[in-house]
């Protein structure tokens, strides 16, 4: 199976609940506020670690139209920009403009937010510790099954759209 194609083999009915659920984590919203795993309970969830200053940066086209052709049937696209390999902008308001600007992104997005190492946010440090998968660079991809299960990961080269 191609490796994207996984997040259209899912459905979007729920499967039965996982003890390695995902759903216990949040994060902070770039638009305040916050962004709860357990709102999207019974979706799949793609979870990718961004940057505005990287060479796979074109990657957000793709993560765009993922979220607008299969937004609508129920998978959620979220962006979680990191400055772990020194290719963020300094500021969340940076971030979002350059994003708006250039790729006219209307998925969710976190603040910016380490995924690596000991200050990794819970949710990495979760993957790490359970699943094995650190991202080694940006653009690493995470499908979270409408359980909370880790279905699938990717790294930088997969493109979003690979396989759709």
């Amino acid at each position: 199976m191609r490796p994207l194609a996984l997040l259209f083999s899912l459905g979007l009915t729920a499967a039965a609940p996982s003890a390695e659920a995902a759903q216990g984590f949040s994060f902070a919203s770039i638009d305040g506020g916050e962004i709860a795993l357990d709102a999207y309970r019974g979706r799949p969830v793609l979870v990718v670690n961004t940057a505005s200053q990287c060479g796979f940066t074109p990657q957000y086209d793709g993560l765009q139209r993922l979220h607008e052709r299969y937004g609508p049937r129920g998978l959620v696209v979220l962006a979680v920009p990191s400055n772990d390999f020194n290719q963020e902008l300094a500021s969340e308001a940076k971030v979002k403009e350059f994003c708006d600007v250039n790729f006219g992104l209307t998925l969710p997005m976190t603040e910016i937010t380490h995924v690596r190492g000991s200050n990794a946010h819970p949710f990495y440090r979760w993957l790490a510790t359970e699943h094995g998968f650190a991202p080694r660079w940006n653009f690493n991809k995470v499908l979270i099954g409408p359980a909370g299960e880790v279905v699938a990961t990717w790294g930088s080269m997969t493109k979003p759209t690979s396989g759709a």
